[in-house]
């Protein structure tokens, strides 16, 4: 055998026994470089060892930012925060098995936890809103500072800018003014955020500059909440007040457009549900419209075969239409049973005409214009004449006071009547100043004014408690008409007084009542009225109904009243 063959078989043997105990040092030809192996080997093992310590505690740190962020989600859902307990009560449950604390709490973070460190029984746990405006965004967007938007350069974006020059913004900023254009446009119902019931009801002072009152029967906190999660028209703003001047209004589509009259219009007058119109004239037809400001469709015709219609009008509470003419009897049509009945002539009077008529606000009267000075009562329920007023003169215009019980009239003494319906006996009589023949009466539906108009073309406006404490000098005196007033008539709160004649093209204007002066804008310029007849408003104030003698009616929107 060879030496090399020796030390080959040598240095395997060294190798197999190396293997087989590592952990004894053999002392060999080349020990040196053995033990500088062990050296490295133990060094190799210590940092493995820290290592996996490093490992472990990152993934103990990931662990508790994954639970911290879990419980800014949904909350404390492993360990909830109880207040009242002692910090030593609370590190005791809030150890590991090691002894490492399983979370910790930043109180610096807010000042409600520092302060239960200072005093822990005195606190008391916060509303959801605090806590809500204290909390921040969990999740910032690195790439929003680092990104460029140019919002004058996309035609969609630029009612993003702020000033005209205004070109290229951060990102931050584009998310910022997005979510500020969101808000404009879709603004947020008060009356359904959770929070909106902490709003006190005690400061009265805020409901009065705002011009908010109380329907009546609501003044409770508990119903103010309640008509506030409604959209009812229960809240009724008290501030809104025409401006004179100008009107603001728009021409819409004819209200009988559908079936227009062949005759002259005297008639026109909106149901108490605003939605049904009524006209009436000569041609001997009284027509139902549906009025919608766009087709304003035909609901019903009735034909009168023996009555040209004069006069035309809804029982105030809206079951039935008493239509009258130059005859001795007049009609009844009922709304619900689609009848008409013929009634007349009355027992005891030999009046050849009932064209002139007012129905009393509490649908109780009838109040028809007779011969010789008479005024008669008839009963809306059993359509019999119940009794009869006398005037010195004769009787030509009729108008009820605004609850019912009382009568005005005026006539040919140039004088106004003042009449006690539950007595039946005139309580005041006064001249109408500078009126000769009274041709027209109308009263506010407040009740506060009247209006009285003569054959002279002159419309005096009077208070009504002056006037019965003996003042007799009109407040107003319109001199916009130079022939005889037809037609008078109050809008729904008084703010607008039309007073027409038909004698005379165009000849309608609009009294502004609270500064007692006429609209300029009107008759609009450029459109013609022809010969207007007679006029009413809705029981809004948003449609106006003009009738004329070319059988058309005209619908006007006013722009200033928002319900019809």
């Amino acid at each position: 055998m060879s030496l090399i063959s020796q030390n080959a078989d040598s240095r395997n043997m060294v190798r197999s026994k190396r293997d087989d105990d590592g952990d004894e040092p053999l002392v060999l030809e080349g020990g040196r470089d053995l033990e500088n192996e062990g050296e490295s080997d133990l060094v190799i093992s210590k940092s493995k060892k820290r290592k996996k310590e490093m490992e472990k505690r990152l993934e103990i740190e990931q662990e508790r930012e994954m639970k911290q962020l879990e419980n800014l989600f949904f909350g404390s859902l492993y360990s909830p925060l109880e207040f009242g307990k002692e910090e030593s009560e609370e590190k005791g449950q809030d150890l590991d098995e090691d002894g490492s604390a399983l979370f910790f709490v930043d109180r610096s973070a807010n000042n409600l936890l520092s302060a239960h460190e200072e005093d822990a029984e005195l606190l008391e746990p916060s509303n959801d809103i605090e806590v809500k405006s204290q909390k921040k965004a969990v999740w910032v967007d690195e790439e929003e500072e680092k990104l460029s938007v140019n919002i004058a350069k996309v035609n969609r974006l630029r009612k993003l800018r702020k000033e005209e020059d205004d070109s290229v913004i951060s990102g931050s900023e584009y998310v910022s003014r997005l979510r500020a254009q969101h808000a404009k446009l879709n603004p947020g119902t008060d009356w359904a955020r959770r929070d909106s019931r902490l709003r006190t009801y005690d400061d009265e002072s805020s409901d009065e500059e705002s011009g908010v009152t109380l329907a009546r029967g609501y003044e409770t906190i508990e119903a103010v909440d309640d008509i506030l999660r409604t959209d009812e028209d229960l809240v009724v703003k008290s501030g809104a007040k025409l401006l004179p001047g100008l009107l603001e209004f728009s021409k819409l589509v004819d209200a009988n457009i559908e079936d227009p009259s062949n005759g002259p219009i005297n008639s026109v007058q909106f149901h108490r549900n605003a939605q049904l119109l009524l006209t009436a004239g000569l041609d001997r037809r009284v027509r139902f419209f549906q009025i919608d400001g766009k087709r304003n469709t035909k609901i019903q015709s009735v034909f009168l075969d023996d009555c040209p219609v004069r006069k035309a009008s809804f029982l105030p509470d809206g079951s039935q239409v008493i239509i009258a003419g130059r005859r001795k009897f007049f009609y009844s049509f009922d709304l619900v049973k689609a009848t008409v009945d013929k009634i007349g002539p009355l027992v005891g009077r030999e009046e050849r005409s009932l064209e002139e008529f007012e129905v009393s606000p509490d649908s109780s009267l009838i109040a028809f214009v007779g011969n010789e000075g008479y005024i008669l009562l008839v009963s809306s329920k059993t359509k019999e004449l119940i009794g009869t007023l006398k005037m010195n003169g004769t009787a030509r215009s009729l108008a009820f006071s605004h609850d019912g019980k009382e009568l005005l009239s005026s006539g040919g003494d140039g004088q106004i009547y003042h009449w006690d319906l539950r007595t039946r006996t005139c309580i005041h009589k006064g001249v109408d100043e500078g009126c000769i023949n009274g041709t027209a009466l109308c009263t506010s539906p407040n009740g506060r004014m009247f209006a009285a108009g003569s054959d002279s073309g002159i419309v005096n406006i009077y208070k009504r408690d002056e006037f019965l404490g003996g003042k007799r000098k009109p407040i107003k005196t319109i001199e916009n008409l130079t022939t005889k007033v037809d037609f008078m008539k109050f809008n729904n709160d008084a703010q607008i007084l039309a007073i027409c004649s038909t004698m005379k093209k165009n000849s309608l204007k609009l009294v502004h009542v609270p500064s007692l002066t006429v609209f300029s804008n009107w008759p609009p310029p450029n459109s013609s009225l022809h010969y207007p007849r007679c006029l009413d408003f809705s029981p809004g104030g948003g449609f106006m109904a003009v009738g004329s003698a070319a059988g058309k009616v005209l619908l006007y929107k006013l722009h200033h009243y928002h319900n019809a």
